[in-house]
């Protein structure tokens, strides 16, 4: 005598198991991946400081720069930084800010790439000096330093590395490093 053939296909009970089983692998992988976007710093945060970053490092990799204060007569046609025919013919470039002079225009702005060395601010501002909405509690800083760049020689002062670090409100921060360098004689852009 023969048997009945079995029907094909799973069974109530075998269903419910598979269905129990694939829920707890389910929570098991839901469960790290929550921890890890826990765990893991603001990706919004992140993407704001790198936004800042390279706005300030572009906006000072723009600037000039010069063996002269761009404000000096002789900024277009100087090849050295001192005071003599074919150099200044007053003022020469120094690093930082010289009297006066502010990031934040419509006069006396920063007219030059080593003006910014040492520049920092709390909060962070556009070139107007208004505060944009929603970035007070970042931190921006620029270091401008001289450096060695392939066969530019630190002791040339012809490249200049620029260093921008933004801390955002998570205490979190980000570095980006640029370069500049310069071509004698110097046109002011």
């Amino acid at each position: 005598m023969h048997l009945p053939r079995r029907a094909q296909g799973l069974s109530l009970i075998e269903l419910l198991m598979f269905i129990v089983v694939v829920g707890i692998a389910l929570t098991a992988m839901l469960r790290v991946f929550v921890t890890a976007t826990t765990a893991s710093a603001d990706p919004m945060i992140r993407r704001q400081q790198l936004a800042i970053a390279e706005s300030l490092l572009r906006e000072v990799q723009l600037l000039p720069f010069t063996w002269c204060d761009p404000d000096d007569a002789n900024v277009e046609v100087a090849t050295s930084a001192a005071v003599v025919p074919l150099g200044c013919a007053a003022t020469v470039e120094s690093s930082g800010a010289e009297s006066g002079e502010t990031r934040y225009g419509p006069t006396n702005y920063f007219d030059n790439v080593n003006d910014y060395a040492g520049f920092s601010t709390t909060g962070i501002r556009d070139l107007s000096n208004t505060a944009v909405t929603g970035l007070s509690g970042y931190t921006a800083s620029v270091a401008v330093a001289a450096a060695a760049l392939d066969t530019l020689t630190l002791a040339s002062g012809d490249a200049l590395k620029i260093t921008v670090t933004v801390s955002g409100p998570d205490s979190s921060s980000i570095v980006l490093q640029g370069w500049r360098t310069r071509y004698a004689p110097q046109s002011p852009f």
